[in-house]
């Protein structure tokens, strides 16, 4: 998934001084104040943070698993800031409400927020997570009351990333920059409580032993699992698990295909460790150095164009580029990067001084234009890379970016193009494209965060390319819908990760082509493509993941349409995913339709439409009062909750039930019983009893469905071509036939 400007927008929520991921900030709230000293203060410490990730498959299963605790007087909302690791997956957010840990549901934006706000006004216990920009997730979190705790544990998955000889498991904390959320009776605060982050990985995995360049490991074996906790309190943990060098490239096909119709496919492709001799490069730094550069920027903008030509090698060369108004070079074509070239391009980057308007249109004709290039934009034995830099939005020149996107499109030739944003007045819609039609990526960074090494950390693994104009097709089943939709060059030290779907099943082959340093080359590789497995059943969320990214940055670029539109609900509802378009809502179990016995008011707290507030009473007593209106609060929303029926879910049109089991979306129907949403009424169905032979066999030829039938004794599950029916109808059969049996195995 593709990085969105609205991260920097909100990095400013995003910073705690505490030693975990996600960021509790006490929210306005919908409660008035008497500005008596202490009333009303939301005082939100964290008291433990567990962080523990499974390696499997390649893949990271992270849980992420937090307590806060309201040590004020005040009652309120309260947001929750969680930032997903690129390439990640959402999987879910549980909440602990009356002391149950509850899961949540995808709903439309728009549904799930007027839904979220009837509750609050109830004073119910929701939490609303929302999009806020791939990697960012916001859950609004009502209420957490005085003297409560609330438990929140997030849950996603991650594709491991190589570096070198190793794996590479990263999870960032957040930086420790004070946020301001404006308002005086709030506040938020850390205990200092339990913190811990634990990775485990099969033990027969073949890695070698774990090292970390942040943290001391401790390193246990237990069964089957290895178990490594760290130790120290640096914000960033980094573990590398060295893997066994190949002088084979290695590709790896991980299969899902939980419903007889199309497959996914996670396809890993490693380069070899004897590799042959690199492609030279061509490497183009278009750094913006405008008026709004001024001050750190430029320093940073000046010590990322170092730290990419310490990056250069004897064989490849640099170009230059600084624009504002106007657009200048440090030569006029490509130099050698010899030790002199290299120290004249240093002292060229220090006299930098940032002035003047933005022309990106300039840069991009300087950059991408054939004949400022030279013989060397025509040469097919050097890889061609442009880094692109730039903080502010096209003021001078071609400003529209549609039209920006299209000429560097039609000029970039075989240039692969990464592009930096800095700050959050870029154009990220113009960043993304430019990277998306470039081979590339975007990263896009806050001020206060290091350019440099941003620009450094790609340079550097860009350093030896393996394989250029990277192909891969298959023979003997069909892919499709396949991301990353431009796939990346391979470089020495990396592996490049696809998610995609395929058609038909049985033994194939995966061709891997390109070109290298000698010529053309092509790897093979033989697997097995299964009709029908419910293993590794996290790929439809992370290929869904990906392709919601690749919509979404779609959308931004050209604009919404209703067929975009529909993809990214669509995607969004079926696999729990938060969007532009979708968000996830926890919601207290059985509570549409319940009213809610409120305590009254005690005589020291204030009321709406009270002209002068009765005097407070202490803190302390004001505590005790707000904690003890808590547990009744708890008890008859219990109590109101028990004696409810399945009938108050179905009561609301505006709050229709909805429940997803793994990759199903179930809807509660006004007879009480649950319809999956890929059931189609021409679909043939087979009606089980509840509980009988039948139903048990179909579980242990099914097994995937377990999850489903609990939903409860009427439940209708689709599978390819026809479907399931669990009723206690008297009627329904109790054994299946075998024209029941065929069915299920050719149709299901």
């Amino acid at each position: 998934m593709r990085w969105s400007l609205m991260l920097a927008a909100a990095a400013g929520l995003v910073g705690s001084k505490s030693n975990a991921q996600g960021v509790l900030v006490p929210g306005p709230g919908p409660y008035p104040h008497d500005g008596g000293p202490g009333f009303g203060i939301t005082r939100i410490v964290r008291t433990a943070s567990a962080v523990q990730a499974t390696l499997s498959d390649q893949v990271l299963h992270y849980e992420v698993d937090e307590t806060y605790a309201n040590r004020g007087g005040g009652l309120g909302e309260v947001d929750y800031y969680f930032p997903l690791p690129p390439n990640a997956a959402f999987e879910d957010l549980r909440l602990s409400i009356n002391g149950e840990m509850v899961s949540g549901e995808v709903l439309s934006a728009s549904e799930a927020r007027g839904i979220y706000e009837e509750i609050v006004r109830r004073r119910r216990d929701p939490a609303l997570v929302e999009w806020m920009g791939q990697g960012l997730l916001h859950a609004r979190i009502f209420p957490i009351a005085p003297g409560e705790e609330k438990r929140v544990v997030v849950r996603f998955q991650s594709v491991i990333t190589r570096e070198g000889d190793a794996v590479r498991v990263d999870y960032k904390r957040p930086s420790p920059v004070p946020y301001s959320v404006g308002q005086a009776q709030q506040a938020y605060d850390t205990e200092g409580g339990e913190s811990s982050f634990t990775l485990r990985y099969p033990a027969a995995a073949g890695y070698g032993e774990p090292y970390s360049p942040t943290h001391a490991l401790v390193v246990r074996t237990s069964g089957d699992m290895k178990t490594v906790g760290v130790d120290g309190a640096a914000r960033d943990i980094t573990i590398l698990l060295p893997v066994a060098r190949s002088k084979q490239p290695a590709i790896s096909v991980l299969t899902n295909a939980p419903s007889g119709d199309r497959g996914y496919a996670l396809i890993t492709i490693a380069p070899p460790a004897v590799l042959p001799q690199a492609l030279p490069r061509d490497i183009t730094f278009v750094v913006d150095v405008s008026g709004s550069m001024s001050g750190r920027k430029i320093a940073q903008a000046r010590d990322a164009g170092k730290a990419l030509l310490a990056t250069l090698g004897p064989r490849d060369r640099f170009r230059l580029i600084d624009f504002d108004s106007d657009v200048r070079t440090f030569r006029d074509a490509f130099s050698d990067a010899t030790p002199a070239n290299v120290e004249a391009a240093d002292r060229y980057l220090e006299g930098l001084e940032a002035h003047g308007s933005t022309n990106i249109e300039g840069a991009l004709r300087s950059a991408l234009g054939t004949s400022a290039n030279g013989a060397s934009s025509d040469d097919a034995e050097r890889v061609q890379l442009v880094l692109f830099l730039t903080d502010g939005e096209p003021t001078v020149g071609e400003r529209d970016p549609r039209a920006l996107t299209k000429l560097a499109s039609q000029m970039r030739g075989t240039r692969h193009v990464f592009t930096f944003g800095l700050g959050a007045d870029v154009n990220a819609s113009l960043l993304e494209q430019m990277a998306l039609d470039g081979h590339g990526a975007t990263n896009f960074v806050r001020p206060d965060e290091d350019i440099e090494r941003a620009v450094s950390v790609v340079a550097s693994r860009l350093r030896d390319p393996v394989l250029t104009d990277v192909r891969v097709e298959a023979d003997g089943i069909t892919l499709s819908s396949v991301t990353p939709t431009m796939i990346p060059d391979l470089f020495a030290g990396q592996s490049i990760v696809l998610l995609g779907r395929y058609q038909g099943s049985g033994h194939a082959t995966i061709r891997v082509s390109g070109r290298t340093a000698h010529g053309p080359a092509s790897w093979t590789h033989e697997s097995d493509f299964p009709a029908r497995s419910t293993d590794n059943s996290f790929i439809p969320r992370l290929w869904a993941t990906q392709r919601i990214g690749w919509l979404t940055a779609e959308r931004r670029a050209h604009g919404a349409s209703p067929e975009v539109d529909a993809e990214i609900k669509d995607l969004g509802e079926r696999y729990g995913i938060p969007t532009e378009l979708t968000s996830y809502l926890v919601r207290e179990p059985v509570m549409v339709g319940v009213a809610i016995p409120m305590p009254p008011p005690t005589s020291g707290m204030p009321r709406r439409g009270d002209a002068t507030p009765a005097a407070a009473p202490s803190r302390e007593a004001r505590f005790e009062e707000a904690k003890q209106a808590t547990a009744m609060r708890a008890s008859s929303s219990l109590a109101a909750a028990d004696s409810a029926t399945d009938a108050y879910a179905a009561a609301s049109p505006q709050a229709p039930a909805v429940r997803r089991i793994g990759n199903r979306v179930f809807e509660r129907q006004s007879d009480s019983s649950w319809m999956d949403r890929n059931y189609k009424p021409a679909m043939r169905r087979i009606r089980i009893q509840a509980y009988s032979a039948a139903y048990f066999e179909v579980l242990t030829t099914l097994p995937e469905l377990r999850d489903a039938f609990a939903l409860g004794d009427h439940v209708v599950v689709a599978g390819r071509a026809l479907a399931i029916e669990v009723t206690t109808d008297a009627g329904a059969p109790a054994s299946l036939d075998a024209a029941d049996r065929t069915a299920l195995r050719e149709n299901w």
